[in-house]
């Protein structure tokens, strides 16, 4: 990479780095804070990715990156603001995050702590140590990732999650992160780290919305660690603004007969990018992957996925689906990894997009790199446009012709939402998806 390239954010965020380090006094002596600083060394070796790096060909970040955002900044947010960004009938532990910042005065947590523990990020770095040092960083590599080498050095706000052995909690988790720039350009680096123990089980859903028309810079991480025979269902929901550009990495590890089901719903945002990799570190696991993405206007929405057989017997299944219109460009890297030991492995693949304008583009990339011969592999992908026929029949039996489109397209995005298990969540979805198909 032409290293005078996007100098002035990386300038910005080192700066901001030594400046915050020279407050820590012996804090910065911990093992925690060693970590940070060698990811930062990492970041300041690799600089932010060009169109050069085969994993970002796709994905332009220059504009991104060529903007000054503000840190750590703060906000007078109140409940009463939050009211339009409501989903009706939600109940549950909701905790809302605004700039990258847990804020307690606005969350409820009422599952019993026996149950599921939650704490901040920032909390559980004093509360939590030997657990965030058995785990922090031990998934997500920032070796080679620039955006997750920057989150790394930056990390100290976000959700710390613990379910215990043997527990269910009946209650999901809602992590509501809000992006506020009413008033100036904001960057936001969250960290979470969910762990959760053998034998239980928990549903986890995220939303990400912004209020105000300036730019926003949204990098988190999250690291996953699903213990043997837990269940774990996990939904993402982006509905940003143009302006927000949003940078996503789930990192999953599971163990023995886990089970892992995610499904990531990007309605709206003016850049992002989503990485959602999942090693199946164990025997007899199940991971499931559901993905929705409906890029119109000049929106890009890029999605990379790994799915990393390393043990026998294990089985995996991937669907993503895209809407594109005006403008929009979307992207689907998918790999499917199967390790020389992984014997008995069943993995899928699918990819299907329809394409509604002339100017709207897809660029699809499926891989398997498979080094075991007793395996049951399969990926597909499929991009163009409304069925005509379908289209001709609907019309053919007195149902308009917008409408009938909107019907078509709508059934083709219900396969995913439908996989959503949390019935608000997915109601308002079904809703949002059908108000935006009908534009």
């Amino acid at each position: 990479m032409n290293s005078q390239q996007y100098t002035s954010f990386k300038d910005q965020l080192v700066a901001a780095f030594r400046e915050g380090e020279e407050r820590m006094n012996g804090a910065s002596k911990s093992a925690f804070h060693q970590i940070r600083r060698s990811a930062l060394q990492t970041f300041e070796t690799l600089g932010f990715p060009t169109i050069r790096h085969e994993e970002w060909k796709y994905s332009n970040v220059k504009a991104m990156v060529g903007q000054a955002y503000a840190f750590d900044n703060g906000t007078a947010l109140t409940a009463d603001e939050l009211g339009t960004l409501q989903i009706p009938n939600l109940e549950g532990n909701i905790l809302y995050f605004v700039n990258g910042h847990y804020r307690a005065d606005l969350s409820q947590i009422v599952s019993p702590a026996t149950h599921l523990q939650i704490r901040s990020f920032a909390e559980a770095l004093q509360t939590d140590a030997e657990t965030i040092g058995l785990h922090f960083s031990r998934y997500a590599d920032f070796q080679d990732s620039a955006f997750t080498a920057l989150n790394t050095a930056f990390a100290y706000d976000g959700v710390f999650i613990r379910v215990p052995d043997n527990k269910v909690v009946e209650e999901p988790v809602i992590l509501r992160f809000i992006t506020d720039v009413r008033t100036q350009n904001v960057a936001a680096q969250p960290r979470n780290l969910i762990v959760i123990g053998r034998n239980a089980d928990v549903k986890i859903a995220e939303s990400y919305r912004t209020i105000g028309d300036k730019a926003a810079f949204t990098n988190i991480v999250t690291e996953v660690v699903v213990a043997a025979d837990a269940r774990v269902e996990h939904y993402r929901v982006q509905n940003d603004s143009q302006q927000t550009n949003h940078i996503c990495r789930t990192q999953v590890s599971q163990a023995d007969n886990s089970h892992y089901y995610n499904a990531t719903i990007t309605l709206n945002g003016g850049f992002v990018r989503n990485d959602l990799n999942i090693v199946l570190n164990g025997e007899h696991c199940e991971a499931f992957m559901y993905g929705l993405y409906m890029p119109n206007g000049t929106q890009h929405i890029d999605n990379h996925t790994l799915v990393d057989h390393a043990m026998p017997n294990s089985y995996s299944n991937e669907l993503y689906k895209g809407i594109l219109n005006d403008k929009g460009t979307g992207v689907f890297n998918g790999k499917i990894y199967v390790r020389p030991d992984a014997q008995k492995t069943n993995a899928y693949q699918s990819c299907k997009n329809v394409v509604l304008s002339p100017e709207a583009s897809m660029n699809t990339k499926p891989q398997l790199e498979i080094y075991a011969d007793d395996v049951k592999c399969s990926h597909g992908t499929t991009t163009g446009k409304l069925n005509e026929e379908a289209l001709f029949y609907l019309q053919s039996r007195g149902i308009p012709k917008e409408a009938a489109r909107t019907l078509l397209l709508y059934a083709f995005a219900e396969e995913v939402v439908r996989n959503i298990k949390i019935k608000p969540i997915r109601e308002y979805l079904e809703g949002v998806v059908a108000e935006k198909l009908a534009l």
